[in-house]
C-alpha cells in the first residue's frame, strides 16, 4: 500500500516539476536564435519513426472496430450505419490516443534515452560552459516538433482507420469504396475533427515536453538513460489519458 502511495506522489512531483519546467521551454520558444534545421529534422525523425507502427495499427484498429461493431448492427438492420459509426469512433477518439499513445512509447523514450545520454556523456554540461542555451538548441525544437506532428500523424491514423474499416466491411460484404466513404463522411461533422485535432496538439506537447524533461534531468550514471526513457514512457502515457479525459469534459459541455 505504501508503495502505491509513493507511486502516486512520485507522479505528481513528475507533474508538477513538467509544469515548472515548460516555463523555461515558453521563454525560449520565440527567441531570436530558434534552431530551425535542428526543428525540421526533428519533424523528420518523429514522423519517419512513427508512420509505419501508425499504418499497421490504424488498419488494425479499423478493421477490429468493423468486425466488432457489425453483429450488434445486423441484428437491427442498421448495417447501413456502420461506416458512420466507426469513422465518428476513430476521429473523435481512438484516431488521436491511439497516436498519441504509439508516439509516447517511440518520440517519448526516444527523446529521453537521447538527452539522457547526452547529460552521461556530459554534452549538455559542456554547451552551457561554452555559452549555448541547450534549452534553446536541444528542447524547443523537440517540444515544437511533437507539437506540430502528432496532429498530422493523428490524421493520418484516421484516414488508415477508415480505410481499415472498409477492408473490414468486404470481408462480409461487397461495398464499393466510393460507397463506404458517403456513408463515412455524412455522418461525420467539422465539429467531430475540431475537438480531437486541437486535443491532439496537447498531447504532441505533453510527449515533447515530458520525453525532454526526462531525458534533461537525467542521472550520471550509464542506467540513468534507460531510467529516464522508461520513465518518460510511463509518465507522457498516464498524462496523455488524464488531458483526454479533460478534453472529453470540455467537448461535452459544447
Amino acid at each position: 500500500m505504501n508503495d502505491i502511495k509513493q507511486k502516486f506522489i512520485d507522479f505528481f512531483i513528475d507533474v508538477a516539476n513538467v509544469m515548472y519546467y515548460l516555463k523555461s521551454v515558453m521563454k525560449n520558444i520565440f527567441h531570436s536564435s530558434f534552431e530551425k534545421s535542428e526543428f525540421l529534422k526533428q519533424c523528420y525523425q518523429i514522423g519517419n519513426k512513427s508512420v509505419g507502427l501508425i499504418s499497421i495499427t490504424g488498419i488494425i484498429i479499423g478493421l477490429v472496430l468493423t468486425i466488432q461493431s457489425r453483429p450488434p448492427l445486423v441484428e437491427f438492420g442498421a448495417v447501413a450505419m456502420l461506416p458512420g459509426m466507426v469513422a465518428i469512433s476513430i476521429i473523435r477518439e481512438m484516431g488521436p490516443v491511439i497516436t498519441a499513445l504509439i508516439c509516447a512509447g517511440k518520440i517519448g523514450s526516444s527523446m529521453g534515452a537521447e538527452l539522457g545520454s547526452m547529460r552521461v556523456t556530459e554534452q549538455i554540461d559542456a554547451m552551457e560552459v561554452s555559452n549555448t542555451n541547450p534549452i534553446n538548441f536541444l528542447i524547443v525544437p523537440r517540444v515544437i516538433a511533437a507539437t506540430v506532428m502528432i496532429p498530422i500523424l493523428t490524421l493520418y491514423a484516421d484516414v488508415i482507420g477508415i480505410f481499415g474499416s472498409w477492408l473490414g466491411v468486404n470481408i462480409k460484404d461487397d461495398v464499393s469504396f466510393t460507397l463506404f466513404m458517403h456513408q463515412a463522411f455524412d455522418s461525420v461533422e467539422f465539429i467531430d475533427l475540431l475537438p480531437a485535432l486541437i486535443k491532439s496538439f496537447f498531447f504532441g506537447a505533453v510527449i515533447g515536453l515530458v520525453g525532454c524533461y526526462k531525458g534533461f534531468n537525467a542521472g550520471r550514471g550509464t542506467e540513468s538513460v534507460g531510467v529516464a526513457a522508461n520513465s518518460a514512457v510511463v509518465t507522457a502515457s498516464l498524462l496523455l489519458i488524464i488531458v483526454d479525459l479533460i478534453a472529453v469534459q470540455i467537448t461535452d459541455l459544447l
